[in-house]
């Protein structure tokens, strides 16, 4: 039965180019633009409130130098009042009296603009004109003082006239001086529920300046997190935007992108030199394979001249047949090699597991042959295909056969199974080998690491084995025990029944 065809339907991903001009072709709104941006606004917010509490500051020392000005010009004036009334009772403290409204006037006065701020313009000339009214009586009755009957009677009139100016000057500076103390008590109310709900707006606002910190520099590492660990599973497909701006994210994202096109070349590369590390460790079984087909060819064809004239044409044929044979198995051992040489498409199709192990097998006939290594293949009936890349899959298990080969340099016995489990296919490769140390297991998927010795060994094999798997989606674990062989288990995905499975990466977005 015939390997199935790769489908037509499956969506390819998109160039590498056309990723970098979408994330490059965008306008630009750079982190530090938006950072410098918030953290001026605050600052402007910040000020705003500096001003607001100078202002109220400002007002506070304004008020309180009223109150203090207008306690100083109270006192005066109750001063001066009870002076007053010594004056009618006793007939003296008149120029007392006069004096300490004098004072008053000075406190008044010199004050004139404190007061003018707080209780106005016209509250502030009434106070003068009635001071001044205040003023002009005391004087009169140190005119009238001495006088006749005559002046009896105006100073009756003057005291009842300076009793109700005096009363109302009193009366007046007190309700200011009560007024404005409520105003303060509202004032100092007020600012501390101002500093309360700007305290709450400051903490508002530093929770959403928190927030858009974090939605432009922790959201946008935590997709570059997952693209690392991705790329790392070997799915170098383009990064791709889905905002309308782009920042120093969208800079790391081209990055990415001109670091994965630089991977999947290395990928190549390595991949390629494990693979001609493999056939440089397989010359010596295809040299056995090629030379015994070329000595039976040389037989028959010396045999064939020799006896032309007295073989008959039967005899011609069959050699002639014989000939044919050892060129077809020459050819086919030249065109497995070539097959496993080439360096492969990228495209992932429905691969039967079975036919895959059968290829790698042919592949590796002769150095097992050589080596004295038998094989041993289960294959479960009904295995479901998997999608991958064949020649890829086929370079994994010439290299696991080969490295367990090398693992049984006096002979031995290779098991390979292949079976479903839950929902992977799984196959495990295992030989009856030396084994690998407990210090070593760690590490043998590295490139480059081997515990073979110096020529028998480029310790390519096993990382480019582990890179293909994960590049299929699947993975690989290793069992051993020094002494009693190995165990390579390969879980692969298998494909998805519609055939139509897609390509081999989906296109990822950045934020």
């Amino acid at each position: 039965m015939k390997e199935p065809a790769p489908s037509s339907t499956a969506p390819s991903p998109a160039a590498p180019e056309d990723a970098q001009a979408a994330l490059l072709h965008r306008r630009r709104i750079s982190i530090r633009s938006r950072v410098a941006a918030a953290f001026g606004f605050l600052f402007l917010l910040m000020a705003a409130m500096s001003v607001a509490a100078i202002l109220f500051l400002t007002a506070v020392k304004t008020r309180c130098y009223f109150l203090e000005s207008m306690g100083n010009y109270v006192f005066e004036i109750q001063q001066a009042r009870r002076f007053e009334k010594n004056f009618f009772l006793y007939g003296s403290g008149l120029a007392d009296a006069l004096a300490n409204t004098h004072t008053a006037r000075e406190y008044l006065e010199r004050s004139a603009e404190a007061v003018r701020k707080v209780v106005g313009d016209r509250a502030f000339e009434r106070m003068r004109g009635d001071l001044g009214a205040y003023e002009s009586l005391l004087e009169a009755l140190v005119e009238l003082d001495g006088g006749g009957e005559k002046a009896a009677a105006e100073r009756g009139r003057i005291e009842v006239k300076l009793r109700k100016t005096g009363a109302r000057i009193v009366a007046d500076a007190e309700n200011m001086v009560q007024r404005e103390r409520m105003a303060m008590h509202s004032m100092l109310h007020v600012s501390r529920v101002a500093v309360i709900v700007s305290l709450a707006f400051m903490l508002l606002f530093m929770i959403y300046l928190s927030s858009l910190l974090i939605r432009a520099v922790l959201t946008p590492l935590g997709r570059f997190v997952r693209y690392a660990e991705r790329i790392g599973r070997g799915d170098y497909s383009p990064i791709k935007p889905v905002r309308k701006y782009r920042d120093e994210f969208s800079d790391l994202a081209m990055a990415f992108n001109r670091m994965m096109e630089e991977l999947k070349v290395r990928q190549e590369q390595l991949m390629q030199s494990g693979k001609m590390a493999a056939v440089g460790t397989l010359t010596s079984g295809i040299a056995h394979e090629l030379n015994n087909p070329l000595n039976n060819i040389g037989l028959n064809t010396e045999a064939l001249i020799e006896g032309f004239e007295d073989y008959p044409d039967e005899r011609k044929l069959e050699l002639l047949k014989q000939i044919e044979v050892q060129v077809e198995r020459a050819s086919a051992t030249v065109r497995n090699l070539l097959d496993f040489t080439r360096k492969e498409s990228p495209l992932f199709t429905r691969v039967s597991v079975e036919r895959v192990l059968e290829s790698s097998a042919r592949l590796m006939a002769n150095e097992m042959k050589l080596a004295g290594v038998g094989l041993e293949m289960e294959v479960e009936e009904g295995l479901p295909a998997v999608r991958g890349n064949p020649m890829s899959l086929q370079q994994v298990f010439v290299n696991l056969f080969l490295n367990a080969v090398q693992a049984m340099p006096e002979g031995g016995r290779i098991s390979v199974r292949a079976r479903r489990e839950g929902a992977e296919v799984r196959v495990d490769v295992a030989d009856t080998g030396k084994g690998i140390p407990p210090e070593h297991l760690d590490r043998i998927f590295e490139p480059f690491f081997t515990t073979k010795d110096p020529g028998e060994g480029t310790g390519l094999g096993l990382s480019v084995t582990y890179g293909i798997i994960e590049k299929h989606g699947g993975r690989i674990t290793v069992e051993s025990e020094p002494g009693k062989g190995t165990v390579f288990t390969v879980f692969l995905p298998p494909a998805k029944e519609e055939g139509g499975a897609g390509a081999a990466g989906e296109e990822r977005k950045e934020g």
